[in-house]
């Protein structure tokens, strides 16, 4: 029972995380038509530059701060960088982002050097929430949790119930009559970008003392943003939150069964199925874990290309 609801609790938890990333992403695609391959770049340029101010400042400072310098550099790379290849259309755009990232990461690697960074959790925050059959769970995981729901009810209520939101969603879908309407269109694809990069570098700042601050954190959690914006529908924010909390769930579950395939299928009533998979009985569920996510991409590609609440195929 004790790892059940533990693994639930990290699995919300790590979901969440994967939201705030998520988000941005999905906001920028929604808004703009970009699958922006640099944005888990943006979330390690958050971490890193929550590192550096809160050094100076204070940890407090630096979970403002630095959201907001990642967002001006957000907006500066749509202003001067995707808004001129936009014209190439979606290949140009992919391969702009693909080669940002890179670029990020070695300007991180230049000044910060490749060795992992001491970002610690905020004194304030530093200390046991409650506690648990014997085992404390620290307050800190549950302040990422509070800010990743303040989020998800923030962005769905500026989308759906404010006239920002609506600009923003009629801009993307008939560009034309919102500039006939006296809104600057570019101006309004710069800011969501930029408002999608701040996303990223918020989830930076709240992951950094809890997760490796490197440079290979943007490799590391990158890929899982796709996945999680397929399975749940490209360009849904509601898809993005289930698909986010689903995916984290399943994967800190999978890490925490001690079981092998062969187990797995014979709690199923199917001893004589582990047979057939040779060498693979003895390989683990916990070993298995990581590729899962990607399993259930490829599941939903062929079976619901839209995903689960999708709006764009």
């Amino acid at each position: 029972m004790d790892v059940l609801i533990f693994s639930l609790l990290n699995g919300l938890l790590y979901g969440m995380l994967l939201f705030i990333l998520a988000s941005g992403l999905t906001l920028i695609f929604s808004m703009m038509g970009v699958l922006n391959f640099a944005h888990a770049s943006f979330f390690m340029l958050g971490a890193y530059f929550g590192f550096e101010i809160s050094r100076w400042t204070g940890f407090w400072v630096a979970l403002i701060a630095a959201p907001l310098l990642v967002g001006c550099v957000g907006a500066f790379v749509e202003r001067f960088g995707l808004r001129t290849v936009h014209k190439y259309g979606h290949l140009g755009e992919l391969l702009f982002t693909f080669g940002l990232a890179f670029l990020i990461e070695e300007v991180v690697q230049m000044f910060w050097g490749r060795s992992p960074l001491d970002f610690r959790v905020p004194e304030a925050l530093d200390f046991t929430a409650f506690t648990l059959f014997g085992a404390g769970y620290p307050a800190f995981r549950i302040f990422m949790l509070v800010v990743s729901v303040a989020i998800f009810a923030s962005l769905f209520l500026v989308l759906t119930r404010t006239r920002v939101g609506l600009i923003v969603q009629a801009s993307l879908t008939h560009p034309d009559m919102v500039a006939m309407l006296g809104h600057n269109v570019p101006r309004v694809f710069m800011l969501v970008f930029g408002a999608g990069s701040a996303l990223a570098g918020l989830a930076g700042v709240i992951a950094g003392p809890v997760l490796i601050t490197q440079p290979s954190m943007a490799a590391a959690l990158g890929p899982i943003l796709f996945v999680i914006i397929v399975v749940g529908g490209l360009g849904s924010l509601t898809g993005a939150f289930i698909a986010s909390v689903l995916v984290g769930c399943i994967q800190t579950f999978a890490v925490s069964i001690d079981l092998s395939l062969a187990d797995l299928f014979g709690l199923f009533g199917a001893a004589e199925v582990p047979a057939i998979l040779g060498d693979l009985r003895d390989v683990t569920v916990a070993q298995i874990g990581p590729i899962i996510p990607y399993l259930l991409l490829v599941l939903v590609l062929i079976f619901s290309p839209t995903g689960l609440i999708g709006k764009r195929s």
